[in-house]
């Protein structure tokens, strides 16, 4: 396989950090985005070339068009081109809906759709000139389902999912795929707030009896990125254990 690079947002930890190392462990370029923890970036960029990847930080809120698009333009002046977009990025909010502030509702749709539709923007040029490439979009069974108390969550994860349908009607002529993964609950840093308790009680939910692992979605992304899915484009693909 011809050494590709990938462009992953929120790498930092948990499932975007699984991801840019599964990537890395294949000796593909990583060039690992988030806004915070960028103590957790450097680790991330150090585990990624002792994997044997040549990795890059390129630090930004993805909610800033203008930034992220210095991020891809370091990406691209570093490696040459972007093969794999994967939009992992995300914020989230746990309360009833009408205790929501707009401050609140707003970064949710800021992160979770429009951090999506500015790395998907910028690089989408080259890989429709080159009529190859592939976007992945970490999304959420909420978007398909609905969650109680995560009712802006949900919505903003179920843009993503239109988005990724539509989005690869039109560039699937061009040779480039558009796919979703739909995680249900992976085990992260994410779900730290649970108590004993309540891990047990969403775990007894979830038909496999347990939450699923960063690394199998990693595994799932490598998947939609190879040349074993050529065929597969516009897929919202559920990644919970059985849960919905």
């Amino acid at each position: 396989m011809n050494k590709r690079t990938v462009f992953i947002t929120g790498a930092s930890r948990g499932i975007g950090r699984a991801i840019a190392l599964a990537f890395a462990r294949l000796g593909d370029n990583v060039a690992l985005n988030c806004l915070e923890r960028l103590d957790l970036l450097d680790e991330t960029a150090r585990a990624a070339e002792a994997a044997g990847a040549v990795a890059i930080k390129t630090p930004c809120d993805v909610s800033d068009y203008n930034a992220v698009k210095a991020a891809v333009d370091a990406a691209v002046a570093e490696f040459g081109r972007i093969d794999v977009l994967v939009n992992n990025a995300g914020a989230a909010h746990i309360g009833p809906f009408n205790l929501m502030e707009p401050g609140e509702w707003r970064r949710l749709i800021d992160v979770n759709i429009n951090g999506t539709l500015n790395a998907s923007r910028l690089v989408l040029p080259g890989m429709l000139a080159r009529r190859e490439g592939c976007i992945i979009n970490v999304s959420s069974i909420w978007g398909l389902t609905g969650a109680s108390c995560e009712a802006v969550y949900s919505m903003t994860k179920g843009a993503v999912n239109a988005f990724t349908k539509a989005l690869a009607k039109e560039t699937a002529p061009n040779g480039v795929r558009v796919n979703a993964i739909a995680c249900g609950v992976i085990d992260t840093e994410m779900n730290a707030f649970l108590s004993p308790a309540e891990r047990d009680e969403l775990v007894a939910n979830i038909p496999a009896s347990r939450m699923g692992r960063p690394e199998e979605a990693a595994e799932l992304a490598l998947f939609l990125a190879s040349g074993n899915a050529a065929y597969l484009t516009g897929q919202i693909i559920v990644l919970d254990g059985g849960m919905i």
